[in-house]
């Protein structure tokens, strides 16, 4: 199979007519140089350059193969480019995997921050129910990074970034709206029905754990796949709701309580192996815009 050294050697000798000054212009000896175009005639079939007294022309396989030679190292030089270019951040593409709360809730600012810094280099988002379904797809190879809930067991670098903190929502006119301090114990909640997330989705885990803690089991008024309308739901008056603190939308007519005691998950970036210049950047942004959401006022 040709080389892109031989392709290289085939096309500077046909470009110089000379085996003498391809060799100069190439930093080779003349042996090497007509070694290896002797190797790709070998493996072409036949011969490529014919040798005339004072010059080298391409034989009519030479002239077959002379354009697909030069294709094949303006491919080459447009690959090293992008890599260097993806190297500075100047270029390429991140994959990016995540949870829906936090694609909701903490990743915009992100975003938004690092598109001023590093316009030209496109992130491919991919968003997942549950935090095991995110470990999973991170461990097959589905993206460059996981943000998610921190992983238990991994084997590759992670690098812990703050907490969700959950607040609990309910009418605002809902009887516990002015709890002493803005802090409700789950218990006070125990008899009501309640804005529950849908199976499989993380946070019905979350609630059903949450509520078991405080000894007893939430029964579903209704369930949602959205985490962004748990928040709206509850505010409807559907039922008690507990939501990230960063998805609470500013404007949201509802009261807005401290679970007590609190509810927190430590959430992480994490990576298969050691991260490259691009990925590295991309968790120094999300560490530098990520910041433990403050209790719920």
């Amino acid at each position: 199979m040709a080389t892109l050294r031989q392709l290289e050697y085939l096309v500077t000798v046909v470009d110089t007519g000379s085996f003498t000054r391809a060799a100069e212009q190439l930093h080779v000896t003349q042996p090497a140089l007509s070694h290896q175009v002797r190797a790709l005639e070998s493996a072409l079939g036949g011969p490529l350059l014919e040798r005339l007294p004072r010059a080298v022309r391409p034989t009519p396989l030479g002239r077959a193969v002379l354009p697909h030679a030069r294709a094949v190292l303006a491919d080459a030089r447009r690959l090293h480019a992008a890599a260097r270019r993806t190297a500075g951040l100047e270029d390429g593409e991140l994959e990016v995997a995540t949870i829906h709360s936090l694609a909701l809730g903490i990743l915009p600012a992100v975003l938004r921050a690092w598109r001023r810094e590093h316009p030209e280099v496109r992130i491919r988002l991919r968003e997942y129910p549950h935090a095991e379904q995110l470990r999973a797809a991170m461990a097959a190879g589905g993206a460059d990074l996981a943000v998610g809930p921190v992983p238990a067991d991994w084997d590759g670098p992670v690098r812990e970034l703050g907490v969700e903190e959950f607040a609990l929502v309910l009418p605002a006119d809902d009887p516990l709206a002015d709890s002493p301090g803005g802090a409700l114990a789950l218990s006070a909640l125990a008899d009501r029905d309640w804005v529950h997330y849908a199976p499989g989705h993380g946070l019905a885990e979350l609630l059903d754990q949450s509520c078991a803690r405080a000894g007893f089991h939430p029964r579903a008024a209704v369930r949602t796949e959205q985490t962004s309308a748990a928040p709206m739901l509850a505010a409807a008056g559907l039922g008690p709701a507990l939501v990230p603190a960063t998805v609470l939308p500013p404007t949201l007519d509802a009261a807005v309580l401290r679970p007590d005691p609190p509810i927190r998950r430590p959430f992480a970036a994490y990576t298969r192996t050691r991260p490259d210049r691009l990925t590295t950047a991309f968790a120094d942004t999300l560490a530098a815009c990520t910041r433990p959401a403050g209790p719920p006022r």
